[in-house]
């Protein structure tokens, strides 16, 4: 299985910005020693495309998706991109997977979101049997699965090598490091503001969460939790500071710890910002300083 490092940074910010800085920026995490970067896919940059342009720019820096819609390409042709990747780039690409939501699956791409679990079981199967006459890397991929609910937690432990869960709190990740077992990836993703006064912390919290509240997937996911549908749906303070970090260095560093005591392998943090479309650069290194091992 990859390494990909106890922590890492998830960001989608860079689609806004020239591949040209995008290279720039991927090679200076490199140098900081950032272990892993995740890029998501929505309807911006295809995210293999982009996984070659960072892999090409760096050394030692790992690229993951977070995450590859299955939506977006039939299995064989995820399956050898993925193992294009690992042979061309020293196996420093990680698979992640997921089915998407409803809206841009259906609305957007126009396919039946009516069984995604079903569809995610049969995809990896696919991909299992795909042909491929190229090169073959030298070790099998690994893959993880968007997860949040018990059924998908439990395929991510069965056809892959753990599960990649995002919009999460802490006892979440204990959930999912129950269901996935002890040798399997939990990968988590978790939002941080570095910003102290707490009106103006909540506040850039909510702007960006208020995409991922309207959403199924996560809301419902938040009740299994114990969140009622009215703090969902009002964002109470309570919903806010269970999915965003925000505070001292010390206290977004807390939160990681929670999730890797939780079970957590993987901590991957995305940085909001007053200024969404902006290159947190400072943000970044500052949390490398403070998260990245010696």
């Amino acid at each position: 299985m990859i390494d990909i490092g106890p922590v890492g940074i998830w960001q989608g910010v860079l689609d806004a910005h020239p591949t040209t800085v995008v290279k720039e920026t991927m090679a200076e995490l490199d140098e900081a020693g950032w272990p892993c970067v995740w890029i998501p896919e929505t309807v911006s940059r295809d995210p293999f495309v982009s996984a070659a342009s960072m892999l090409e720019a760096t050394t030692n820096l790992k690229i993951a998706t977070g995450i590859a819609s299955i939506w977006a390409r039939d299995a064989m042709t995820t399956s050898n991109a993925t193992k294009t990747l690992n042979e061309a780039y020293n196996g420093r690409f990680l698979l992640g997977l997921g089915v998407s939501h409803h809206t841009l699956t259906e609305w957007v791409r126009k396919h039946d979101y009516s069984k995604p679990l079903t569809k995610m079981r049969e995809y990896l199967g696919q991909m299992d049997q795909s042909m491929f006459r190229g090169v073959e890397p030298a070790e099998p991929p690994s893959r993880v699965l968007a997860a949040l609910g018990p059924k998908m937690l439990k395929l991510s432990a069965e056809l892959a090598d753990g599960a990649h869960p995002y919009f999460v709190p802490p006892e979440h990740t204990a959930i999912a490091r129950e269901a996935v077992g002890p040798d399997k990836m939990v990968a988590t993703e978790q939002m941080v503001v570095l910003e102290t006064d707490p009106g103006t912390a909540r506040e850039i919290a909510r702007k960006h969460m208020a995409v991922y509240l309207g959403l199924p997937n996560y809301a419902n996911n938040l009740m299994r939790l114990g969140y009622s549908e009215d703090e969902i749906k009002n964002a109470d303070d309570r919903v806010v500071d269970a999915i965003v970090a925000w505070g001292t260095m010390d206290d977004i560093v807390a939160r990681v710890k929670a999730h890797q005591d939780a079970g957590a392998s993987h901590v991957c943090v995305q940085v909001l910002q007053a200024d969404g479309s902006a290159v947190p650069m400072e943000a970044w290194r500052l949390l490398g300083e403070a998260l990245i091992p010696a």
